[in-house]
This record gives structure tokens, sequence and C-alpha cells, in this order.
């Protein structure tokens, strides 16, 4: 199956310290893939590095067949990345439309996907006109997550959209994540395990800066002595 993206022993500093210390990942077009790891094992790190929000020292990150390590952020988001950030960085004191409106590349992209992304969170159609401030830590997610759909990307890095959600939430957001995925590729870095396991069909596990596993999810799930040691799951 053909790689969408490829990140090769890629190293990132921030400031002084050695944060990435030789990640591999490997992203088929079409698929989900999760990045697991304890907290700060890299994991927002890699998905930064990819953007060039920090960007590697050395290593190779390809995307669609082009190296991109080295471009400018906003020429790589230009390619067809879509970026979703933890803690749900959205625009607070602008309204939900705002908040779409300003991440159009391209004059109509909202209104061509607007009907797409009112299917896949039909909250935001009904809170449309309300400031950021005003949704729920759910709904915030939820903006966050259709902003990086106004655009045509063909890549959607997605971090940790599960934080500090409730569980009724939480299965929302997955199924949102498995219909957007039947057209877009999609990097999710998640914590909560048992979402990455029914999402994902491949996982990457980084452990202090390094890829120290990789494959099928379904074998991962069988593999409890890998999650207990990498995720400090049961």
């Amino acid at each position: 199956m053909m790689n969408l993206l490829e990140v090769q022993e890629i190293h990132t500093f921030i400031g002084q310290f050695h944060i990435l210390e030789g990640v591999d990942l490997a992203v088929p077009v079409g698929s989900i893939t999760a990045v697991l790891g304890r907290n700060g094992a890299g994991k927002t790190t890699t998905l930064k590095s990819v953007l060039g929000l920090t960007p590697p020292r050395s290593g190779r990150v390809i995307f669609d067949g082009q190296e991109i390590q080295g471009r400018r952020s906003f020429d790589i988001a230009a390619l067809g990345i879509g970026y979703v950030p933890e803690h749900r960085a959205i625009f607070r004191d602008l309204s939900v439309l705002e908040n779409l409106k300003i991440a159009e590349r391209k004059k109509g992209d909202l209104a061509r996907k607007e009907e797409f992304i009112f299917n896949l969170f039909p909250d935001l159609k009904r809170l449309i006109k309300l400031p950021g401030t005003n949704l729920s830590g759910g709904q915030q997610q939820m903006l966050a997550v259709a902003r990086a759909l106004v655009p045509d990307n063909r890549l959607l890095l997605i971090d940790e959209p599960s934080e500090g959600l409730a569980p009724v939430i939480i299965e929302q957001m997955m199924e949102a994540i498995r219909q957007l995925s039947a057209n877009t590729t999609v990097v999710l870095v998640e914590q909560n395990f048992l979402m990455a396991s029914r999402l994902a069909e491949r996982y990457v596990i980084i452990d202090e800066g390094q890829t120290v596993k990789h494959g099928l999810m379904a074998d991962l799930v069988a593999d409890k002595a890998t999650i207990h040691r990498y995720l400090g799951a049961a």
C-alpha cells in the first residue's frame, strides 16, 4: 500500500532539549494511524515536526512523494495537511461561523464543505452564531476538527481529540473521525488507548523520543506485554 506520509529518522530539538531522537512513521493512504506513548514521549512534537512548527534538524519528512522538511509551515499546510492541535485551540471570541470562515484557503471552501461538516457535527449548525467561549468542551473540540475540514486536506493530524471529554462525546467524536477518514488519511495522537484501538488500523509507539514499535493495531491489542510496557494500560 502506498504511503501518503513517511517520517524517517527525524531528530527535533526544542531549545537545547533533544525531544525526538530518531522517530520513524509510515502512514498508508486512506488509513487511520495512531501515534501512541506515555506523556512526554514526543507524540505532539512528532506532529509539529511534520508541519514544520518545530522543524527537525535532521531526517526526512515525505508527503505524497516529496520531501517537505525545511519548508515553512504555511507552505506545508497548503500541500493538503490539516492540523487539529491539542487543548481545542479555537478562537474563543469569534463565532462558530467566523472560526470556520478563517480556515478557508480559497474563497468558497466553507460553502463547498458545510454540508459535510454539519452532517458530522450537527451541534455546530445550531450554534453557528455563538462565540467559541459559549461552547461546551465537546463542542469546542468538534469546532477544532471542523476547521481542519474546511480546506481540501488529504492528510489530517489530530492531537488528543478525546482529552477531557465525557464518554458520550468521545463516542460522537469517534464516529465523526470514522466518517471523515473515508476521504482523508488520519494520523491520530491519542492517550485513550481504547479509543485509539477502536479507530486505527495501524499504530506507532514512541518512547523517549524514539519509535520503538509499529504495526497493525489488531496485533498490538493482543500484545498485553507491549501495551503494559509502553502505554501503562492493563
